[in-house]
């Protein structure tokens, strides 16, 4: 299988802010630094990572923007409305579009507007051309919220999208967690199944469930877990408590002889897992069950043109 290197992102997240010519609302990428005070957005035409597809629908939505009498949400302080567009596309190419809109103090009536206009453009306007699947609008105050805090509003077209994985069918929604490279992500499975040795006689824990259904008909079950952060504000101290509590329980439950364990920042907390899997047992920091040992690393390069890459890491004990 030949690998993608280029236009391989299935999801893209495009902010919107003033360019380098001052418009605010340029729809792309930030460059610069909020410390220096000299971000500028720029459009993603040449970044290689990024579908045309995606390149489009950003297109199409600054041209909305350029035609809207509301102001884009460049500071919370500042007020406006418009922010960011997150564009999800599967390998049959249907296309799903979410727009963040901060509602500052509009009525329900003049959000129902807003949400029309919108959807107009898209069905019945120049952004027709996009052909999107789906198009949700999601009211935020916040930089990130989840679909619990505020959910996602489906204003046409299908709820879902769906990709093909390793036999799998896969349904991805507004906030679903999927890897952003496909055919990578097909080659992060497999190298983990390779890893893992599973058979018929193996009870597979799935951690986060995004590999396990994979591995499930080689198995004899799969148990999964997921953890679902409610508050955005917390999610970094709640991450790296969480990531503390599973490695813990894995280190002291006796009967996980193997382990698999798939990073895609492999420095930084990684390490620290990989000291607290393999240190001498530890009561303060109650590890203490047999350390494990690692014994291969493999990198999969799911982020060509980035210095970036999931590291599959495998030990045993």
């Amino acid at each position: 299988m030949q690998p993608v290197i280029d236009g391989y992102r299935n999801k893209s997240t495009f902010s919107v802010n003033r360019g380098p010519d001052g418009n605010p609302k340029t729809v792309g990428y930030y460059l610069g630094s909020w410390r220096e005070r000299n971000i500028v957005c720029v459009r993603s035409n040449h970044l290689k990572n990024i579908p045309e597809k995606h390149n489009q629908v950003a297109k199409y939505y600054e041209i909305f923007l350029q035609q809207s009498p509301m102001e884009p949400c460049l500071l919370f302080h500042e007020g406006g409305y418009w922010r960011e567009l997150i564009v999800r596309t599967n390998s049959q190419g249907h296309t799903m579009a979410i727009i963040t809109f901060h509602p500052q103090e509009l009525t329900q009536e003049e959000l129902c507007v807003q949400k029309e206009t919108i959807k107009e453009f898209f069905t019945k306007g120049p952004g027709a051309v996009c052909d999107l699947t789906s198009l949700y609008f999601q009211e935020s105050t916040m930089t990130r919220c989840s679909h619990q805090q505020s959910p996602y509003q489906l204003l046409f077209g299908e709820p879902h999208i769906f990709e093909d994985l390793l036999g799998l069918k896969i349904r991805i929604s507004p906030d679903a967690f999927f890897q952003i490279n496909t055919a990578g992500a097909e080659m992060l499975y497999r190298t983990v199944g390779e890893l893992s040795g599973v058979n018929s006689n193996t009870i597979l824990l799935d951690i986060c469930c995004v590999i396990g259904l994979s591995l499930a008909p080689y198995t004899s079950q799969v148990l999964g877990i997921e953890l679902v952060e409610q508050a955005v504000e917390d999610a970094r101290w709640t991450a790296a408590f969480n990531d503390y509590q599973v490695v813990q329980a894995i280190r002291n439950c006796r009967v996980i002889r193997t382990l698999v364990f798939v990073s895609c920042k492999p420095q930084g907390e990684t390490t620290r897992n990989i000291i607290e899997l393999c240190c001498p047992p530890n009561s303060a920091k109650k590890l203490l069950g047999e350390p494990f040992v690692l014994r291969q690393a493999v990198p999969v390069d799911l982020f060509p043109h980035t210095p970036h890459c999931e590291l599959v890491l495998l030990f045993t004990r």
